[in-house]
């Protein structure tokens, strides 16, 4: 192994770079729909190692420096080339628009994301220590930098390190103690100590020992998070509200939707599936994202076929682009405003509450810089001229005959800390989105999965409905109860489960988060301090 660790140390130039990106992409096997979470050992390990051979091999700090971030950007961009390829389906929809922006897409965003971990790699090397302090050092660098992934630019927490220690239910009841940026500490941790019992020829950065005793305490609270999440599973029934659902998965191909001699086929689809046996059992109907391609509010004859479709007490939560007129104190319209909404339609067809999607996704729902962007002839994905506005909130909507609950659309679910009212807890996350632009890639099974997440750290039911892309009813404890997998047309008729009572992640999540990183930088502090002593 000290061969292995000195061979991967001494690689340089474009050998580096290659064996880094090939790293980083081997690690998306750890996430859906692989859960291959091993590797992790493997790739993390060796990113060690690369570490390693910037200091052995860069006798000042400067150039440790600069081979330590170029060492984690190229990681960075395999990890973001493989975890994000699906992305390029969606720029495939409408390709004679879109497919010449490919190469510059599929280059610009696996680069700027690894830019990430081009600045953890160079923290960490200013934290390098020999034996298990370097391993401290990553992943405190690691867990600041997946935190600032998910924030920064309005963030995309998409595959954080964190979900490799998820893959399994009894393993996934961790998250409801530390969420998943505190896995993601955790998992950096547990997955390259094992390497740092090895060190490169001449780096004397060996120290067997302590890192032995790092990575049994670690296989413990592994072990132990497995027992207690297995115990935690078995003792937990899933308890109802008696509120009975239907969700329906039309599975409109993406290239078809928004061709509008589509629409009046598209919308009789989603009527004829909501009218399926059994619907006067039904207290509420889910459609998905942008179900219908036309502006519900504004047609009162499709809300009045939805009306008659409905029977008494049943009521309809549907995603709908909704438009509105912003008007002067005068009554002058000054300008219009598009939205990516949710809406709740009542027996009688009419629209009784609505949410507007708050977190857009940039250069899919809006452009930055729209209108220099739009005058240079950009569009985002949607097309919609001007792009969408964002919403202010509530976070929390009341529904009819239901608990209130909080509404999230698309990828508004893979923000740990975004997903609730701080001071209203809802009784379930309602989850509506269109994975359709993804097609059957890797992209709809991974947001699957942070959905399910979602559900173990909140402690709540999630409720999801998508036009293709798996519709599901998960529990509290991230259990799938029934779904319709991807690209299958049909429909779920779910009871609503209970909420659970709130976690230690819901109640002292940043507490928890702040105090997991304090901890490894108490370690690493007495690691350097052990050091400067012998």
């Amino acid at each position: 192994m000290q061969r292995a660790a000195t061979w991967v140390a001494g690689l340089g130039g474009w050998r580096r770079a290659v064996f880094a990106i090939l790293l980083g992409g081997i690690s998306v096997l750890a996430f859906a729909p692989v859960y291959a979470w091993p590797v992790l050992f493997l790739t993390l390990g060796g990113l060690l190692w690369l570490l390693d051979g910037c200091n052995r091999d860069h006798a000042t700090l400067s150039p440790r420096l600069l081979c330590a971030a170029l060492t984690g950007f190229w990681f960075g961009f395999g990890f973001f080339l493989v975890g994000l390829y699906w992305i390029a389906e969606a720029f495939l929809v409408e390709p004679w628009r879109h497919a010449w922006l490919l190469p510059f897409v599929m280059t610009a965003l696996p680069a700027g994301m690894a830019l990430f971990f081009a600045a953890a790699c160079a923290l960490a090397m200013l934290m390098w220590l020999p034996g298990p302090g370097r391993v401290f050092g990553l992943s405190i660098a690691f867990a600041l930098a997946e935190f600032a992934r998910g924030h920064v630019f309005t963030g995309l927490p998409w595959n954080l390190l964190g979900y490799g220690l998820t893959a399994n239910g009894p393993l996934m009841q961790m998250a409801a103690l530390f969420g998943v940026y505190g896995l993601s500490l955790l998992a950096v941790l547990l997955f390259a100590s094992p390497a740092a019992i090895w060190a490169p020829e001449g780096s004397g950065l060996a120290r067997q020992k302590p890192v032995a005793g790092l990575i049994v305490v670690l296989l413990a609270t592994l072990g132990l998070g497995y027992v207690w999440g297995e115990r935690r599973l078995a003792h937990s029934e899933t308890a109802e509200t008696g509120v009975r659902l239907r969700l329906v998965q039309a599975n409109i191909d993406q290239a078809d939707k928004w061709r509008p001699e589509n629409s009046a086929e598209i919308f009789a689809d989603y009527l004829d599936l909501t009218l399926a046996d059994g619907l006067d059992q039904i207290d509420l109907v889910i459609w998905p994202e942008t179900a219908v391609p036309f502006l519900l509010a504004d047609s009162p004859d499709a809300l009045a076929a939805i009306g008659e479709a409905l029977p008494d007490g049943t009521a309809l939560l549907v995603g709908s682009a909704r438009l509105v007129d912003v008007r002067d104190q005068t009554g002058r319209l000054k300008a219009q405003r598009i939205y990516n909404s949710l809406l709740v339609v009542d027996e009688g067809g009419r629209i009784v509450g609505a949410y507007d999607k708050i977190h857009l996704v940039p250069f899919g729902e809006y452009l930055p810089f729209q209108d220099f962007l739009e005058g240079l002839g950009f569009l985002q994905l949607t097309g919609v001229r001007g792009g969408f506005s964002a919403g202010t909130g509530p976070r929390l909507l009341e529904i009819p005959g239901a608990p209130p609950a909080s509404p999230l659309i698309c990828y508004e679910i893979i923000f740990p800390h975004d997903v609730t009212d701080a001071d209203r807890r809802p009784g379930w996350l309602l989850n509506i989105t269109n994975d359709a632009w993804f097609g059957s890639s890797a992209g709809p099974y991974q947001h699957f999965h942070q959905a399910r997440v979602r559900a173990v750290e909140q402690s709540l039911p999630v409720l999801r409905s998508a036009n293709t892309g798996i519709s599901a009813v998960i529990d509290p404890y991230g259990r799938v109860l029934s779904k319709v997998d991807l690209r299958e047309k049909g429909i779920a008729d779910v009871m609503l489960p209970k909420a659970r009572s709130p976690t230690p992640f819901v109640q002292f999540g940043t507490i928890i988060e702040i105090s997991m990183l304090a901890l490894a930088i108490v370690f690493w502090l007495a690691c350097r301090v052990h050091l400067t002593k012998s």
